[in-house]
């Protein structure tokens, strides 16, 4: 059997495997940047998976989850870490990862993340302390740096972006775009709703857990 291609479809197909590189700004609604923000690539296409045995970590220091977020590919295993002197009870109920550390200091075994979505954690010893887990079905995803811009290097071709942050109260339609990823491809999300107050500044406006233990 003899296949004939044509130039367009071998350029085509030569393309969507080129390395490109996407650069994401993400500025609030008084066009500060919005650090830590999570942004990440889906595509119709299938995309590559976890490597077997891959370990994120989200450590406990100074009565805070450390770091306040964190974004993994799903099937990742995380490890929680206790690097404070004191016991922490960790906990989630949310629907993406339902699980409770109760009251340790020693290592505890690594748990799976196997389902997309947001995780929400919480310590039933510290009610201040608020730390985010985004589990996302894709190895291409990044985090906003302190100038609010994030770099995702992929495979050229068409891809659908999103931001996630749970400071962000914009409806999830406007954090969501199509893209078409060639070797330099720029966006910048500018939210148009205020942002939540920040964990800093809810330990900078009370006292109320001063020398809690």
């Amino acid at each position: 059997m003899t296949y004939r291609w044509s130039l367009g479809w071998i350029l085509l197909f030569a393309c969507s495997g080129m390395a490109a590189e996407l650069e994401v700004e993400v500025k609030a609604p008084d066009s500060r940047p919005l650090a830590h923000a999570v942004v990440y690539l889906l595509s119709d296409a299938p995309l590559p998976p976890v490597k077997p045995g891959t370990v994120a970590e989200m450590d406990q220091i100074k009565k805070q989850f450390k770091p306040h977020i964190l974004v993994v590919q799903k099937d990742t295993q995380i490890v929680f870490p206790n690097s404070d002197s004191i016991k922490h009870h960790v906990y989630s109920f949310s629907p993406a990862k339902t699980f409770e550390l109760q009251l340790y200091k020693e290592k505890q075994p690594a748990l799976p993340f196997d389902t997309p979505g947001q995780v929400e954690l919480g310590c039933n010893v510290h009610d201040w302390m608020l730390g985010y887990i985004y589990v996302v079905d894709t190895p291409y995803f990044a985090q906003t740096d302190a100038s609010g811009v994030a770099r995702i290097e992929a495979p050229a071709g068409n891809y659908r972006l999103y931001l996630r942050h749970p400071r962000i109260q914009d409806a999830p339609e406007a954090l969501e775009t199509p893209l078409q990823l060639g070797e330099k491809t720029r966006h910048r999300f500018v939210l148009q709703q205020p942002l939540l107050p920040s964990l800093q500044s809810f330990e900078e406006d009370t006292d109320e857990f001063s020398g809690y233990e």
